[in-house]
């Protein structure tokens, strides 16, 4: 049997890619954060101290997601005609991911708005790509931060 040869842009099909992920994720991180401050945990008490370690654990594992996916999407959806219209894409995605591991390093708030930032201008240049208009509103759930969504 002969295969043809096939090609394709992305590892999976197109119009697939969202920056959603990468923003829900960001947005978990500063709530995290949030909870640990709001909580004020004693951390001589055992049950106090799992709970810090849950909460740690899971915004150490949503900066990953923040660095995985938008790895992903970096990596598999930008091609020539994305960079060459976004040449500061590729600064942009390093940045990313050294906010996303201070964020893992700390509790710093500022760290984790920040990476919010970043990861809304890299949305932006997504939907760019794709000629689809962005506006930015506030998340309706906590921290209640910024986001960029289509304007569709």
């Amino acid at each position: 049997m002969k295969i043809n040869e096939v090609l394709a842009h992305c590892d999976i099909p197109c119009k697939i890619y969202d920056p959603i992920v990468i923003q829900i994720a960001a947005l978990t991180v500063v709530r995290i954060i949030d909870i640990i401050e709001e909580k004020n945990l004693d951390t001589s008490k055992i049950d106090d101290s799992a709970e810090l370690a849950r909460l740690i654990n899971e915004k150490e594992n949503q900066a990953k997601i923040v660095k995985d996916e938008t790895r992903i999407i970096w990596g598999d959806y930008f091609k020539d005609p994305q960079i060459e219209a976004n040449p500061n894409v590729h600064s942009l995605v390093h940045s990313i991911m050294m906010q996303g591991s201070k964020c893992k390093q700390g509790l710093d708030r500022k760290n984790a708005e920040t990476l919010v930032d970043l990861v809304n201008e890299f949305s932006e240049i997504f939907w760019s790509t794709k000629d689809v208009p962005t506006k930015r509103v506030t998340a309706p759930y906590p921290p209640a931060l910024e986001m960029v969504v289509p304007n569709i």
